[in-house]
């Protein structure tokens, strides 16, 4: 897939790419993608995160672990997403429990598609020394939503999350202005900005090299409600 190749080459070079849809969108069909607008309306039956040490309402999200390897894709038991405080300043040093993916979104063909798409991509990226024979992998459904309180993508700042590697793709934006996607080095130098727009445009992240933020997110209309709906998956070797 020349395309996974470029992904590859950025990954490597800078360690994020930023990839639009109309390049996303093709390998997903390859990975046995369909139905995606089914798989976007699941955004609408998610659950207030309870965890905001800011105390916000802004955030909504759904939550499921994978075992990721050459053999597939297999869900794990529900449980707890956890971050030190070394990664979470705000949130992090607590067992999160977030009500779980449902099994519609677990097995659906979008999700299924993207997830081989992150295990190929990252696994040909990681030396064979220390590539796993099974990935640790999380998958974050997140909805920011923006009016009277503004809505925060990545309340934590600039970080990093604790993982080998991250994507985070978007959903959906409705009424939403702003949400730039900002990348630093690990000396925080900046390494570049862009904004994701489109549904399956994706940033790709090598989290030992980058931090990563999104800027805060408004109304483009104040008299109309306003989201922003990405999917979030990590890769960590277990």
């Amino acid at each position: 897939m020349s395309d996974l190749t470029e992904m590859a080459t950025s990954l490597t070079q800078t360690g994020f790419a930023f990839v639009r849809a109309a390049v996303v969108r093709p390998i997903l069909f390859e990975a046995g993608l369909r139905d995606w607008e089914t798989f976007a309306d699941s955004w609408n039956d998610l659950g207030v995160d309870t965890f905001m040490a800011d105390g916000g309402r802004y955030r909504r999200r759904r939550f499921a672990a994978f075992a990721s390897s050459a053999e597939g894709l297999e869900r794990k038991p529900h449980q707890p997403h956890y971050q030190s405080r070394d990664y979470n300043a705000l949130n992090g040093g607590v067992a999160r429990w977030f009500a779980p993916l449902t099994s519609e979104v677990a097995s659906h063909p979008a999700l299924r598609s993207i997830l081989t798409m992150c295990h190929r991509l990252f696994d040909g990226l990681t030396p064979p020394t220390t590539r796993p024979l099974i990935w640790h992998v999380e998958v974050h459904q997140f909805r920011i939503e923006t009016g009277a309180e503004q809505g925060l993508p990545t309340p934590e700042g600039m970080h990093r999350d604790g993982v080998d590697w991250v994507m985070v793709m978007l959903v959906r934006r409705e009424n939403i202005k702003s949400g730039e996607t900002v990348m630093e080095d690990v000396s925080h130098r900046p390494l570049g900005s862009f904004t994701l727009t489109q549904p399956m445009d994706a940033a790709l992240v090598d989290d030992e090299r980058v931090f990563h933020g999104v800027t805060p997110v408004g109304r483009l209309d104040a008299s109309r409600s306003a989201y922003r709906d990405v999917l979030v998956v990590t890769f960590r070797r277990a």
